[in-house]
């Protein structure tokens, strides 16, 4: 087959994105002896004869993760409500001597137990500090820790390259601890699927079900990302994996460790698409790059320090950005009123616009919301939007409208059809911003709602 046709087939097979955790079973750590006799290779030629001087200064800081909880499960033909155990295996990595463990958030979402088994096969009961969902990272506390525990260096400096070797290590299917080597493939990956604030670090290095949690280490033994998922057909590696930044680690652990029950994440109040080849044409750009401004915040960080619509956003403090995933990735790493430095390209010039990112403006409480009295709405709790709830809630923190935060059993609201969830955008056409709005709405009313990201339009009878 000509080359051309081979790499056309195989762009056309199907793959999928897969977290990198396992289901549970029983497992086993390694038994952490590592020989003593090995120096750290000191040129490329040097590295090929053996990783284990770096594998013995990092392996005993990655342990092995089993949850386990319970399912509330429905019978589907006779409606009986009973109970199911479920469970996953993953791995973790030490990041505090005294029982800091990072992992993935879906190792243990939804779990009561948490067990963890040190590379020297000591285990130890953990609770969770702090979970985020949004980053698919969460800290947790080993207990009764009595002594110092080996740990991991968490590297935030971001000087990766592409072609820098590195080293996976984990507990791929629940076997015991394993290490696998690669090399960095790809740095800053936003379209992924996995994360709409992600900016991720792609490697070669076999990542496998089990791996979730895990340590992506470079040859100077230290940590500079998560292994969180892996892009496959057949559900183990085909050699496309994704860890999560180190910078973005620290500041889930650092908000952990700080007391914080949740991840702050700052805004620039600024929203754009990334710059296509068209677009760099016509704005007489070398190549596609950039974040083209379409919205602004009114009076958020972006506006006070003056960007507007249709400046060109090239840069966060020297770090490049071509979308708005990388923006968001790069604000968010950094602490709330944090001054940063976004170069512009505007009017044909390039600008340095010095802003200060800032908390987003809005309450994520639902309980604050209105329950509708009378009307089509009657007996949904509902509150306006606003970008801190929006953000909360997975949305667009631009978005408008009401959301719907339940709907009472044997309401109008109900029987209309209305569900916990759907955000109200307009009635007759006409944008709804209030809770006040959705008050003695009458039939014959047309309205329309976002559900789960999907426009719905209908009448109210």
């Amino acid at each position: 087959m000509p080359m051309n046709s081979r790499l056309t087939a195989l762009t056309l097979a199907v793959a999928f994105m897969l977290p990198a955790c396992g289901q549970a079973n029983d497992t086993k750590a390694q038994d952490g002896v590592f020989a003593d006799n090995r120096v750290v290779p000191g040129n490329a030629m040097a590295m090929k004869a053996s990783f284990a001087p770096v594998v013995r200064e990092t392996a005993p800081a990655v342990v092995n993760i089993a949850a386990r909880g319970i399912q509330q499960t429905r019978d589907p033909f006779w409606g009986i409500p009973g109970q199911r155990q479920t469970g996953s295996v993953g791995s973790g990595v030490i990041v505090r001597d005294n029982g800091v463990v990072v992992t993935n958030n879906h190792v243990i979402q939804g779990m009561q137990e948490i067990r963890v088994t040190l590379n020297d096969r000591r285990e130890f009961n953990a609770r969770v500090v702090l979970a985020d969902e949004r980053s698919d990272i969460a800290v947790l506390q080993l207990e009764g820790v009595n002594e110092r525990l080996p740990t991991l260096n968490i590297d935030d400096r971001e000087e990766q390259q592409v072609g820098d070797l590195v080293l996976a290590i984990g507990n791929p299917f629940g076997v015991g601890q394993t290490v696998t080597n690669g090399i960095i493939s790809a740095l800053n990956r936003t379209e992924t699927g996995i994360s709409d604030s992600g900016s991720f670090i792609q490697t070669d290095a076999a990542i496998n079900p089990g791996n979730s949690g895990g340590a992506l280490v470079d040859m100077d033994g230290d940590l500079i990302g998560i292994n969180t998922a892996i892009f496959s057909r057949s559900g183990s590696s085909s050699g496309v994996g994704f860890a999560v930044p180190a910078s973005l680690v620290k500041r889930v652990v650092d908000s952990a460790v700080g007391g914080a029950t949740a991840v702050i994440r700052p805004w620039l109040g600024v929203k754009g698409d990334g710059v296509s080849a068209d677009i760099a044409r016509s704005l007489g750009l070398e190549r596609p790059q950039g974040l083209v401004v379409t919205e602004v915040y009114a009076g958020g960080p972006g506006a006070r320090a003056g960007l507007r619509k249709g400046d060109v956003i090239t840069a966060i403090d020297g770090a490049e950005i071509n979308d708005q995933g990388g923006l968001n990735f790069r604000v968010g790493t950094k602490d709330l009123n944090a001054a940063v430095a976004v170069s512009v390209l505007r009017d044909g010039q390039t600008e340095t616009v010095n802003a200060r990112v800032q908390r987003l403006p809005g309450d994520v409480d639902l309980d604050r919301a209105t329950v509708i009295q009378s009307g089509g709405f009657s007996g949904a709790q509902v509150l306006a939007l606003n970008p801190a709830l929006s953000d909360s809630l997975g949305g667009d923190p631009f978005a408008s409208g009401v959301i719907v935060g339940g709907v009472q059993r044997g309401s109008q609201a109900q029987r209309v059809g209305f569900q916990a969830g759907d955000i109200v955008l307009t009635l007759n056409g006409r944008a709804v911003t209030s809770a006040q709005q959705l008050a003695d709405i009458g039939r014959g009313v047309e309205v329309t709602i976002s559900r789960r990201g999907q426009p719905v339009r209908g009448v109210i009878r």
